[in-house]
Parts: structure tokens; C-alpha cells; sequence
């Protein structure tokens, strides 16, 4: 992050603009719209600075700019002259003076920036490329302004005239924080954005009436997929917006653990090779804990919790207890992976079935039924494979499946880090060898593998 975003106010606050042209202009009026008290020196001006001028909206000293003019009263300067040498000149005087200076058109100079604007006063979204290119932002605030409407400043106001009411409604912050969703989840919004202020206000006030403090919160099992945040569905990231608390693993992408609340409390409960951070039964009990103490829990699993995710362990424990929880599917590595490595599962010249098992060992063997793996016209999909890659390709080939027969192991699927590495049983060993390979890791077997060559779309 170049530039952390920041809310200033501005109302009646000393503010400089250098310039007198129509980007001069355009960076006034939105300075005269946040209540700022500007100054604007220049010797000719805009027709839309001289309407300004007119109206007594800011103070124009008409003149070219001298180095007296700039003090560190003003909180913020804005340069917007033609002359490069002296936008720079003045960057840096105010540079000197600790005063915050936004140079148009020269992201170099600046120690601000200023955002792209939607305007639902008193609700604002600002949106920034970071000085890389206004135009994009600019596009961007275009598509959002289209996606929100304009009585949205109103509904932030009807919140505002209910928060003490519900405060003393619902104690617990849980419950009121449920609550609101649930209230501008309802009709409510509809209502105030078609203009039915006091048509929302009955509905809230009868909801409020109805309303009850929350004993037991709710614990949301979710698929986070294989890696790609993009893969995640609109139901998923929805509800990792609502969560207090969540329990995640190392198999969760950190770009996809960004999108959780961010007031959220994270607990890392993951599991590694040979090495658990936390018992399952530890998971269990905690998912149970903190829904009964009325928090909505967030468990995140990477790929889908129902496929070698021990979700169905999970929920047994909250269905025991009676605790409410969601499931939502999600992507699994299979999935995910073969088709970021542009190998179908199944294809009607290569493989009618496909199976999925997992490499994990047990009791120290890797037990697994080699009698149904080895079929013909059939893809395998391993999880967990990369330690005991070596004793899966020799099982295999024992049990008669060719050692010819095409394998693949990808590596970090669906991210930019995705790797893809091809061989046979018989040398898929030896072609790893030396090699660095990051998990998490999936493995292919079968003639689908052949396809990876001509099909492989996603270079990461």
C-alpha cells in the first residue's frame, strides 16, 4: 500500500491551490464541497474560478506565486500551474514545512493524493490507483456511482437516528452489529432509497420491537477453494463480511483471508505435515465455544470443507449441541487445479470416471484401495501426495498400472505461484528431485495429463 487512505475534515480549514486553470478549478470545487477555506493565487483564472471568485466561495490573490505566499498554516496545497520547475519548487517548500501537498499530474512530488469521489454525504467512497493512472480510477468511481444509489447518505442518516434506541435495545455488540445487518438487509433500504423515510422508520422501529438478545451466535463452515480469490463464491465472501472470529488454516490463500471483516479476531488452527497446530477436537469444542458465547464464527477451509476437510466432523460436534451453523461448498483442489493446468478430469477419449483419495499416511503406510485406482479409462486425483509421492508411483505400478501411464503434480494451483510439473509413474520421482516445491500440492494420474500441453491456459 503507497498511500493509506484517510478521512480528513476540512471545514473552515486554511487550504492553498496554485493555478488557474480548469484542473485548478476542478480540485476547488471539490475542496469548496468538504467546507474548506481556500486561497488561490494565480494571475489568470478559469470562467469557473471566476464564479467562485464572484460569490466570495474562496480568496484570489491575482498574482504569480511567490515563495512568501506559503506558510504552515495551510493543512493542505494543492499546485496546479503549467511551469514544472515551479510545482516543484513549491513541493518542496511545503515538503520543508510538514504541510501535505497533492502536485497535479506529478505523483513524485506529492505526499498526497486525491481520491476519485462518490458522494452520499455524510457517506463517501474514495477511490485511488495509488497516482498510477486517474483515468482507471476515474472509470472505476464511474462504475460504483451506478452501483450505489443516491439516497444512500439518507439511509446512513436513519441509522444514526436509531443507534441510541437500539443500543439500549440490545446490549450485546454481537447482537446489535446482527441486528443492522439483518435491518438493512430487509426492506428497509428499499424503502428510504424509493423515498419512504418514515415507511423505513416503522419498520425498524417494529423489528426493534420484536427483536431479542442474541444467547448463541452462528458458526459458518466455508470453502475458501483452492487458492484463487476469484473462485470464491458471492455467498462465501458474504458471509466472511458478517464474521467476529475466525478459524482458519495454513491452506487458506493470505489474499482470501484479506477479505474477512477486518475488525474480525483471526485464530490460526491449521495443520501442517507431521505437525498439527491444533487438535481437531480443540477446533470442534472452540467452533462450539464461541457460538454459544454469541459470536458468528467464521471456520474457513481451504478447497471444499466436505472433501478431505473434516467439515462433516465439525458440524457433527454443533448439531450435538444444537448450535445453528451454514455450510458453503467451495472449490475443490481437484477441481481448481486441473483446470488452472488445463487438464480435464474426465474426457471422452481419455478417462469416463475419475476418483479422488487422499496421500496422507496411516499407521505409517499409505493405504489405499490399488485394486479400484488401477482401472482403465479412469483419472486419480491425490491429495496430500508430495511426501509419499515415491511409494504412490511403485504401489501403482505394482498393482499393474502402466509405468508409462502420464502424471502431473501442481503446485500451489490457481495462484500466480502455480506450478505444473509432468512426467510418467516411472520417472515423475526422479523429475522432482532437487526441485523446490511449495504445498499445497495435488496430484493427476491418468491419460488426461496428455491434454496439459495443448490446454494449458493459465501461466500464473
Amino acid at each position: 500500500m503507497d498511500y493509506f487512505p484517510l478521512f480528513t475534515k476540512l471545514v473552515g480549514v486554511p487550504c492553498l491551490i496554485v493555478g488557474g486553470g480548469a484542473v485548478a478549478a476542478r480540485k476547488a470545487a471539490a475542496l469548496l464541497r468538504a467546507g474548506a477555506k481556500i486561497t488561490l493565487i494565480s494571475p489568470v483564472v478559469s470562467t469557473n474560478l471566476q464564479t467562485f471568485i464572484a460569490d466570495k466561495s474562496l480568496h484570489h490573490v491575482a498574482r504569480k506565486y511567490r515563495d512568501s505566499d506559503i506558510d504552515n498554516a495551510y493543512r493542505l496545497i494543492i499546485v496546479a500551474t503549467d511551469n514544472a520547475e515551479l510545482n516543484r519548487h513549491i513541493a518542496e517548500q511545503a515538503h520543508a514545512l510538514s504541510v501535505p501537498v497533492n502536485v497535479v499530474d506529478a505523483p513524485h512530488l506529492c505526499s498526497v493524493i486525491l481520491p476519485s469521489i462518490i458522494d452520499r454525504d455524510p457517506v463517501v467512497v474514495a477511490v485511488s490507483s495509488g497516482a498510477r493512472s486517474p483515468v482507471l480510477a476515474r472509470l472505476l468511481r464511474a462504475r460504483l456511482e451506478t452501483l450505489i444509489p443516491a439516497r444512500y447518505g439518507r439511509l446512513a442518516e436513519l441509522v444514526a437516528k436509531f443507534r441510541g434506541k437500539v443500543r439500549k435495545k440490545i446490549s450485546l455488540p454481537q447482537a446489535r452489529r446482527s441486528f443492522w445487518e439483518g435491518a438493512l438487509q430487509s426492506p428497509v433500504s428499499e424503502l428510504v432509497f424509493s423515498g419512504r423515510d418514515s415507511d423505513a422508520e416503522q419498520w425498524i422501529e417494529q423489528i426493534l420491537d420484536d427483536a431479542k438478545n442474541a444467547q448463541c451466535g452462528e458458526v459458518y463452515l466455508v470453502g475458501a477453494g483452492p487458492g484463487d480469490p476469484d473462485l470464491l463464491s458471492f455467498r462465501a465472501l458474504r458471509l466472511m463480511q458478517q464474521a467476529d472470529v475466525v478459524l482458519y488454516d495454513h491452506l487458506v490463500a493470505p489474499q482470501i483471508l484479506d477479505l474477512v471483516r477486518r475488525e474480525a479476531e483471526r485464530v490460526y488452527v491449521g495443520k501442517r505435515r507431521a505437525y498439527h497446530a491444533v487438535r481437531q477436537e480443540e477446533i470442534n469444542e472452540t467452533l462450539a465455544r464461541l457460538a454459544l458465547e454469541g459470536k458468528r464464527v467464521l471456520r474457513l477451509k481451504g478447497g471444499d470443507p466436505f472433501i478431505f476437510g473434516r467439515g462433516g466432523e465439525e458440524v457433527a460436534t454443533l448439531a450435538e449441541q444444537g448450535i445453528p451453523f451454514q455450510i458453503v461448498p467451495g472449490i475443490t483442489a481437484a477441481s481448481g487445479c486441473a483446470c488452472y493446468a488445463g487438464i480435464p478430469l474426465t474426457h471422452r477419449d481419455y478417462a469416463q470416471s475419475v476418483v479422488f483419495v487422499t496421500g496422507h499416511l496411516k499407521e505409517g503406510e499409505l493405504q489405499l484401495n490399488w485394486s479400484q485406482l488401477v482401472q482403465p479409462q479412469q483419472t486419480v486425483v491425490v491429495y496430500m501426495s508430495l511426501t509419499n509421492i515415491d511409494v504412490l508411483c511403485s504401489q501403482l505400478i505394482a498393482h499393474g498400472m502402466p509405468a508409462d501411464t502420464p502424471v502431473a503434480l501442481v503446485s500451489r494451483g490457481t495462484t500466480v505461484d502455480q506450478d505444473v510439473i509432468t512426467s510418467t509413474l516411472a520417472n515423475m520421482v526422479k523429475a522432482i528431485d532437487g526441485k523446490e516445491i511449495h504445498a499445497p500440492t495435488l496430484t493427476i494420474i491418468g491419460e488426461v495429463v496428455k491434454l496439459h500441453g495443448s490446454l494449458n491456459w493459465f501461466n500464473g
